[in-house]
């Protein structure tokens, strides 16, 4: 599909240096990550959080559950003169304080990835291993080399899907909702499968599914055929995704956190190859990690090597070597406020994976985990929080599908963090507001940078909205899932703008939307503001931002404001279209303002053409109406699509308001309210 192509679906960008205005503390309230509350209250939570953090939490919340900061107020010495006389005290019922308060991440600094103090031995270790020579030879030069050997058996606290495990033991390989016969596999490098099942087959990520659905012993045939399958077509490094450095790496890993599951009962014959193939992949890595495609590539290889340095005989050189990798690599992943550079969700939970792996690993062989780790794990888990929904899921940015609450709370527990959702990111780019049932999210920053991009959406100034458990204004979403039951054909127009629920013009994407998940030139700059405001006497969030993406093409600037008011239940927003230079351009250009609609709600048009009726699953009703506006300009209601967590695409409806705009200027208020 080219550049601003697309019936259903058309086409923004991030840099983490941008300034914003914000008039809210970190953290919105805090969300349960499980349902029983006692439950969730026993987590240790100092543990997980102290390396990570050293400001304390925010102390006031507004009334409308929208956090606002107070203003520090000077402490003023009582005049010593003429004092009142002490009134009699009177004893005041005093609130339970939390004796383990949630506490809002920090910024990261330089010295949370310095290396372990380890002395100049260590240092002498991993420049001889880092300049080839065998770690054997390092650790231990006075003795041949050991026999190859697992150190310790790793117990992970991630849990996989039970139901694709079980449809895996059934002969049937489940990605993104697809299942495929293991039998009809493609296992060779290159092959004909499509990304989502290259990623599985030879990144082995069907071993965390195995293992949760049924004691290892009663998996072993089910794994044991497919790496005998898969190593037979791969015995040794060559081209192609089974040598790609993320799919290495995720699959290294794989091999040695769930190494029961492959060898418990008869697989134990495999014993022998799977150690073989565990050596030569380590040794492929160390040489190769560095040329991973982007740092989540390399972070992903780095840490696979570090848990072979911990898990396998004479593997403190690799380990060191790794560390000092991982935590170099670590440092130009994350931005300053916890958020990777892709901007991705899925990319974010990735990374809290691969670390909660990693420290499973360093458990297992009871060695002290680096303290960056848990540090990184109590910045990445309230980040991604930030995106979360009403329904407990989350939203769809980037490329990716909509989390659900199952999965996500899986991942939160696993990484030992309780934290608040982020609310100001400044350099994740997503800003959130919660007013009792009400939650927004807006992606208030340009799209990632071309060398960061995975699945590169062109979506800035879109927002969703929810109230409650029900979802109302989305995004499409799903992109990275293209190739199962998304069609691959539409994983463009999922990426473009058109798919998001913001401005069009001219039916083009705001950012060039490319190939292979690769976006090109658009918006560069994003201006954002954000307060607390009063209408009709009441609060309200207000967030207002503007993106450049249409100067070049067009000589107009989009300006998005949106205001939800305290109780959740109405939300205004005005689409200001402003020309970049003093004496704008002549004529008129079309526009179409999106505003894609959650699976569960119907809609109808008003009779004037000027609004419309949102009946919801949850029995409740809004309505959406378009208020005066300069230009021409009505509603329309047209077909959309949005991908679930688990890859399936639902068929929903969007609201469209379109017409000519003039390029002198035009404003387009609108407002979505609940009824009754």
């Amino acid at each position: 599909m080219s550049e601003g192509q697309s019936d259903l679906l058309s086409a923004a960008r991030d840099d983490a240096g941008h300034e914003v205005q914000v008039a809210l503390p970190l953290f919105d309230d805090p969300e349960p990550l499980v349902e029983d509350e006692e439950e969730s209250d026993q987590i240790d939570i100092e543990e997980a959080i102290e390396a990570a953090t050293s400001v304390p939490a925010p102390e006031t919340v507004s009334e409308a559950n929208i956090a606002v900061e107070p203003e520090p107020v000077a402490a003023k010495p009582a005049p010593a003169a003429k004092a009142a006389p002490k009134p009699p005290e009177i004893p005041v019922p005093q609130p339970e304080i939390d004796p383990e308060p949630l506490e809002p991440a920090r910024a990261l600094v330089p010295a949370d990835f310095a290396l372990p103090h380890g002395g100049a031995l260590d240092a002498l270790i991993r420049w001889g291993y880092k300049m080839g020579v065998p770690g054997s030879v390092l650790a231990a030069p006075l003795r041949k080399p050991a026999r190859p050997r697992f150190l310790a058996m790793v117990e992970t606290p991630l849990a996989g899907d039970r139901v694709a495990g079980m449809s895996l033991r059934a002969g049937q390989m489940q990605v993104a909702g697809l299942k495929v016969p293991v039998a009809k596999l493609d296992f060779g490098s290159p092959s004909k499968l499509t990304e989502p099942f290259v990623r599985a087959v030879h990144g082995f990520i069907w071993m965390r599914d195995l293992s949760s659905c049924a004691p290892r012993g009663q998996c072993a045939d089910t794994s044991g055929a497919i790496f005998e399958k898969w190593l037979a077509k791969n015995s040794t490094p060559g081209k192609g995704p089974a040598w790609d450095v993320e799919l290495a790496g995720l699959r290294l890993l794989n091999w040695l956190v769930h190494t029961p599951v492959l060898l418990s009962g008869e697989g134990e014959r495999l014993k022998t190859p799977l150690l073989e193939a565990i050596e030569t992949t380590a040794r492929w890595l160390d040489r190769q990690v560095a040329s991973g495609e982007d740092r989540m590539a390399q972070v992903t290889g780095w840490t696979a090597i570090v848990a072979a340095g911990l898990l396998l005989p004479d593997g403190k050189p690799r380990r060191l070597h790794g560390e000092a990798g991982l935590l170099r690599t670590l440092g130009e992943l994350v931005s300053d406020d916890g958020g990777v550079l892709s901007r991705s969700p899925t990319a974010q939970a990735q990374a809290i994976a691969l670390l909660t792996d990693l420290r499973a690993c360093y458990e297992a062989v009871k060695e002290e985990t680096p303290t960056v780790l848990d540090s990184l794990l109590g910045l990445l888990v309230p980040a991604l929080l930030s995106l979360r929904m009403g329904d407990k899921g989350l939203g769809s940015w980037q490329g990716s599908a909509a989390m659900s609450e199952p999965a996500l709370d899986a991942l939160v527990t696993a990484s030992g963090v309780r934290a608040r959702p982020m609310v100001d990111a400044r350099h994740w780019g997503y800003q959130r507001v919660r007013a009792k049932d009400g939650v927004l999210v807006i992606d208030a920053a340009p799209p990632p940078k071309p060398r960061h991009a995975r699945h590169g959406c062109a979506s800035t100034l879109a927002f969703e909205f929810s109230h409650g458990a029900q979802r109302i204004v989305v995004n499409c979403g799903g992109a990275e899932l293209a190739g199962a039951l998304v069609p691959a054909r539409i994983e463009q127009g999922l990426r473009g703008t058109s798919a998001h629920s913001t401005l069009v013009l001219d039916e083009a994407n705001s950012t060039a939307v490319l190939l292979h998940g690769q976006i090109g030139k658009g918006v560069e700059e994003v201006d954002f503001h954000r307060e607390t405001v009063h209408t009709n006497e009441r609060k309200a969030a207000k967030l207002e931002a503007s993106h450049n993406g249409y100067v070049a093409r067009h000589g107009l600037l989009h300006r998005r404001i949106l205001i939800l008011s305290d109780d959740g239940q109405e939300l205004r927003g005005e689409d200001v279209l402003e020309p970049s230079t003093r004496k704008g351009k002549r004529g008129k250009i079309g526009f179409a303002i999106r505003f894609h609609l959650g699976r569960g709600v119907e809609a109808r048009l008003t009779e004037d053409g000027m609004g419309v009726h949102l009946a919801l699953a949850d029995a409740s009703y809004w309505q959406f109406r378009l208020a005066g506006s300069s230009g021409e300009a009505h509603c329309a209601l047209e077909d959309s699509l949005w991908v679930d967590g688990q890859g399936r695409p639902h068929g929903t409806q969007q609201i469209v308001v379109e017409g000519m705009a003039a390029r002198s200027g035009e404003r387009f208020p609108w407002l979505l309210k609940r009824m009754g």
